[in-house]
């Protein structure tokens, strides 16, 4: 991937007075885990080359919440979102992108009762709209061409909002092999990073949740894990490492796929 891509932030675009079509939300994991920074980077060089025009809040974006009040801390979470919806309300911001379905699911779903209403947009749906659009011009045969991918849903993305189609059409646009796992859409698996098994040690039992769900992936024999989500990377690939694959089986984002597949 050439490293040429531009990130503009709100605080410099508000200095021109000009606004963005969408604001960019990174989150913690796309800021700072290193994996997942990938991604953070995958995405933004395809709206770079499909000239979207965007900007990120930088250093004014701070954690939603959702992990403070999956915790049960209540107060912690009202002033994260707080903190948050001030800045936002700011810029003036309406349409807000993101590729974590729980940033997602937690200012689309429960910002609103703080005073935070914007219209949220999952990176994969966002993505299927470039690709309808034409924007992002698929090409038949192209590096997946008959490649096995099995899609992995997250639960914030599916059972939480509903987020089935957007992701597939993605897969299927790439010309590859899309081979669906026994438990997936409504009836998917949690891969565990929902229940805050990315934080700690799991309880005492028969197997972990990520490593019951990989193995329901390594069954579909697909070579690589489509993931939309921080937490199902991290859960998925530890998965994978779990079961000595990783030299077989990848575990990537959309983003990525599409980002490697337009050779960016």
């Amino acid at each position: 991937m050439s490293e040429n891509y531009t990130v503009p932030t709100m605080a410099e675009m508000a200095a021109k007075n000009e606004a963005p079509e969408i604001l960019f939300w990174v989150g913690c994991a796309g800021s700072f885990d290193d994996r997942y920074k990938k991604v953070t980077r995958a995405f933004v060089k395809i709206l770079n080359t499909v000239g979207i025009k965007f900007a990120v809040l930088g250093p004014e974006e701070s954690c939603t919440g959702d992990p403070a009040r999956r915790a049960g801390n209540e107060f912690l979470f009202q002033m994260q979102a707080m903190s948050n919806i001030t800045v936002l309300n700011g810029y003036n911001i309406k349409k807000i992108v993101t590729a974590c379905p729980h940033c997602f699911n937690t200012i689309k779903n429960e910002y609103p009762e703080l005073g935070g209403n914007y219209e949220m947009i999952h990176h994969s749906t966002f993505l299927q709209q470039l690709i309808n659009e034409g924007r992002i011009k698929m090409k038949e045969g192209g590096t997946f061409k008959g490649k096995k991918i099995t899609y992995h849903d997250s639960c914030y993305l599916g059972r939480a909002n509903g987020v089935y189609e957007a992701p597939r059409k993605v897969l299927e646009s790439l010309d590859a092999d899309l081979v669906e796992m026994k438990r997936s859409r409504s009836k998917g698996l949690c891969c565990g990073g929902g229940g805050a098994q990315m934080w700690k040690e799991p309880e005492k039992g028969n197997k972990d949740i990520n490593v019951e769900r990989t193995e329901d992936a390594l069954q579909t024999g697909a070579t690589t894990v489509a993931v939309a989500c921080p937490f199902c990377m991290t859960m998925m690939s530890d998965g994978v490492k779990n079961k000595e694959k990783e030299n077989k089986v990848q575990v990537k984002d959309l983003a990525e796929l599409i980002a490697e597949s337009q050779g960016l």
